[in-house]
């Protein structure tokens, strides 16, 4: 039977240029590949498809096959016969790198010295921070102290004790990685693995920085200071840009979280940006009404709290509440709670004159327990 054109198998024109050839190269294999693949005969479809992409990768055998055709390629140099199916996988146009660049793709490109050498950003740091309420509500400034690795000052960070000590690495001649192969069914395997002389940086140094003892990173307890802004709340977290480890490579610094952990006040309580406090007053003063002093986070404030008061009842001062975050010019409120204070263990003649104001506004002692049990009465008839 006839064998199949090279350009057909692979969907492309005679005219496609190599990047669209392994474009269609890539997406085919992925389709037939027999250990992915439920498509009937795949194995022999991807052995096709494999085939047709070693013929038609390299410009010596493609030029050969767009002038002569199968017979052209047939035969090797040697003048034996060419093998079908997987080709050579020794490394070849079609070998084995091409597949397993199928599945990882170009990034593979490089191995150790894509994932080890290159410059990578440092760690974040993470560090609570407890503050005041008002610290919250105001904002502050703090000064703390951060336990991090740092970028050796003697050596820039190579590790070396001089520049002249830094020389390319031997083994893996300055890739950060080694290749080597391994015979599989398919044919030979040629894997990478991260250079154990150099840990994929390529460089190997003679003599390394006595400060740093050839690490190139050092460890330090800086000094940091942090500005709050106002209005956060308990739990909001800062970020400090570059103030983390530091990085691999020549890589930037990672960065530093404050987190923020609010200690609870006495008298305040906080809802969104509104502050709640509790005022006590007596029942004289719910009664007769009185003018009081009530604590707010700018200081105390006159307040005149109303006859008639009721127990619970809650009162507004505008814009004495928490700054809105980055809006410090726009504040909530304060919310005033009423707590009315019921006198216990009254003499004799405090009761008698609470008796008699009670005759005379023609008040019964318990209006409020009376109707309770008649109501009870009624739900039982």
């Amino acid at each position: 039977m006839a064998k199949k054109d090279y350009y057909d198998i692979l969907g492309v024109d005679k005219d496609a240029s190599q990047k669209e050839i392994k474009r269609a190269y890539r997406k085919l294999s992925k389709k037939y590949h027999p250990d992915i693949s439920d498509e009937e005969n795949a194995e022999e479809k991807f052995k096709e498809v494999t085939e047709a992409y070693e013929i038609l990768s390299d410009e010596e055998t493609r030029a050969k096959y767009d002038q002569y055709g199968h017979a052209g390629v047939n035969q090797d140099a040697g003048g034996g016969a060419r093998q079908g199916g997987f080709g050579n996988f020794g490394g070849g146009a079609g070998g084995f790198e091409d597949i397993f660049d199928i599945f990882f793709g170009d990034r593979r490109r490089g191995g150790g010295r894509d994932r080890r050498s290159r410059a990578r950003k440092g760690s974040d740091l993470r560090y609570t921070m407890t503050i005041d309420f008002e610290e919250a509500a105001f904002g502050t400034e703090k000064e703390i102290t951060v336990p991090r690795t740092e970028e050796c000052s003697e050596c820039n960070g190579t590790g070396a004790k001089s520049d002249s000590d830094v020389e390319t690495c031997a083994k893996c001649d300055g890739t950060g990685e080694i290749k080597f192969k391994q015979n599989t069914p398919f044919g030979q395997m040629v894997q990478t693995q991260t250079c154990d002389r150099c840990n994929g940086t390529g460089k190997f140094v003679k003599e390394p920085c006595p400060n740093c003892n050839g690490q190139g990173k050092v460890k330090k307890r800086r000094k940091v200071t942090v500005n709050i802004p106002a209005g956060v709340n308990d739990g909001h977290k800062l970020r400090m840009r570059g103030e983390g480890q530091a990085g691999e490579n020549g890589g930037p610094s990672g960065d530093l979280y404050i987190i923020i952990k609010v200690k609870e006040h006495d008298l305040f309580k906080r809802e969104g940006n509104n502050v709640i406090c509790e005022v006590p007053i007596s029942f004289i003063q719910a009664i007769l009404g009185d003018e009081i002093k009530v604590p707010t986070l700018d200081g105390k404030v006159k307040f005149n709290i109303p006859e008639g008061t009721q127990p619970g009842a809650s009162f507004r001062l505008k814009d004495k509440g928490i700054p809105y975050l980055n809006r410090r010019d726009t504040r909530g409120d304060q919310i005033i709670k009423v707590k009315v204070i019921i006198p216990e263990n009254l003499d004799e003649d405090q009761k008698e004159l609470l008796e008699e104001f009670a005759d005379i506004s023609g008040e019964e002692i318990n209006p409020e327990q009376k109707n309770f049990w008649s109501k009870i009465k009624s739900f039982f008839e």
